[in-house]
C-alpha cells in the first residue's frame, strides 16, 4: 500500500475563524445561516403574497368579470366584493411595510381562513385548500414579525 501523507505542523494556523473556535462556533454559524435563509425566505414570501393578494384585491375593486362571477355564484352583493377587495388591497400593501407586516398578516389569517370557508361552502371544495395553505404562511411572515408588531402595539398604547 502506498499512502502519501502530508505533515501537519504545529503552529499551522487553521483554515477559517468558525473552525479556531471550535465546534460551539460552527454550529452558531450554521444557525446564523439557516436563520438567514428563512428571512430571506418569508422576506420572499411576503413580497410575492402582497404581488398576489393585490391583484386580487385590485380585480374586485374594478369589478373583474371573473370577480363578479364568483360573487354572483355566492349570492353575496357587489359591495362585499368591493369591501373585500378594498381589505385585500390594503393589507397588501401593509404586507410591504415592515411595521405594518405582522399586524397585515394576522388580518389575512382571519381573510384566507374565511376563504377557505367559503371555497368548501359555497364554490369549489378543492380549492379550499390554497387560502389554508396561505394561512400557515401567513402564520410564519406574523411570526417572524412579531417583535415589529409588539413595537407597534406599544407605540399605539402611549399615543404617539
Amino acid at each position: 500500500m502506498s499512502e502519501i501523507t502530508t505533515p501537519v505542523s504545529p503552529s499551522a494556523a487553521p483554515a477559517s475563524p468558525s473552525a479556531a473556535a471550535g465546534p460551539a462556533s460552527a454550529s452558531a454559524s450554521a444557525a446564523t445561516g439557516r436563520r438567514g435563509r428563512g428571512a430571506v425566505a418569508l422576506s420572499v414570501s411576503r413580497y410575492v403574497l402582497a404581488l398576489f393578494l393585490g391583484f386580487s384585491g385590485i380585480a374586485k375593486l374594478i369589478a373583474h368579470e371573473s370577480a363578479i362571477e364568483s360573487f354572483d355564484r355566492m349570492g353575496w352583493s357587489h359591495g362585499a366584493m368591493y369591501v373585500i377587495g378594498g381589505l385585500e388591497t390594503a393589507g397588501a400593501v401593509a404586507l410591504l411595510i415592515p411595521v405594518l407586516a405582522g399586524v397585515a398578516a394576522i388580518a389575512f389569517c382571519g381573510l384566507l381562513a374565511g376563504a377557505s370557508v367559503v371555497q368548501l361552502t359555497l364554490l369549489d371544495p378543492p380549492n379550499a385548500v390554497m387560502p389554508a395553505v396561505l394561512v400557515v404562511v401567513m402564520v410564519l411572515i406574523a411570526r417572524d414579525r412579531r417583535d415589529g408588531t409588539a413595537a407597534l402595539v406599544a407605540r399605539v398604547r402611549r399615543g404617539a
